[in-house]
């Protein structure tokens, strides 16, 4: 397609990745897609985050191409152009987003390190805050159940009630310091972009690799003494 005007003028010609998808995209389509439709009517037109998605007149507006709206899913991009235009618009969009990525690959390549997962000292204190409050919380219950304090769960002995209680806690801690992790990497982290596009990963193999690994469960329990 023809090239539209750069975005950036100064100090020299520059165009966003958002103009370049927009060059494969028929003209005319228009999709509005939400992450969440239980947002706000403010964040789902104009989201901060660059959430949801939204093509106007065949121009990527805010939002980002990943599994959800490109994959095999209904009211997608490839699903609205099929029907909208027919089988050999919805090809020749397959044939510009490829041969986009292939070009992004050959010229930027793209690989994930150890770089990708050291959080801030900020971050490493906040974590280390909330593991610390875990395991305090987890000594209280344990302290509990030796002087016979422990009052049992309804349908549970005792027993089953620390481990119900101490895996919550645990739990807990590890979801506290994923989502501190969360917060501090940036848009530009190469996990992120994974994560997010959904080509390999979550957000959860991210937070383990940067926080705390965190208690493992074994058919639904705490991995047994047995010896």
């Amino acid at each position: 397609g023809a090239i539209p005007p750069p975005a950036i003028l100064k100090p020299r010609p520059r165009w966003t990745g958002k103009q370049i998808i927009s060059m494969v995209l028929p003209p005319g389509l228009n999709l509005l897609r939400v992450d969440k439709d239980s947002a706000p009517l403010s964040e789902k037109f104009s989201p901060l985050a660059d959430g949801g998605l939204l093509v106007h007149s065949g121009q990527l507006m805010y939002g980002m191409f990943s599994k959800k709206t490109v994959g095999a899913s209904g009211g997608g991009i490839i699903h609205t152009i099929f029907n909208e235009y027919g089988p050999e618009t919805a090809v020749s969009f397959f044939n510009g987003a490829q041969r986009v990525v292939n070009y992004w690959l050959l010229h930027n390549g793209f690989s994930i390190g150890i770089g990708d997962t050291i959080p801030d000292q900020k971050t490493i204190e906040r974590i280390e805050i909330a593991v610390r409050n875990g395991k305090e919380e987890v000594e209280q219950i344990v302290a509990s159940a030796t002087e016979n304090n422990l009052e049992p769960l309804p349908g549970m002995n005792i027993r089953e009630t620390f481990e119900s209680k101490v895996s919550r806690a645990l739990n807990n801690a590890r979801e506290e310091a994923g989502s501190e992790t969360e917060k501090s990497l940036k848009d530009i982290n190469n996990a992120i972009q994974m994560a997010r596009s959904g080509s390999k990963g979550s957000t959860i193999n991210i937070s383990q690799m940067t926080a705390i690994v965190g208690q493992q469960s074994v058919e639904g329990k705490r991995i047994p003494f047995g010896f």
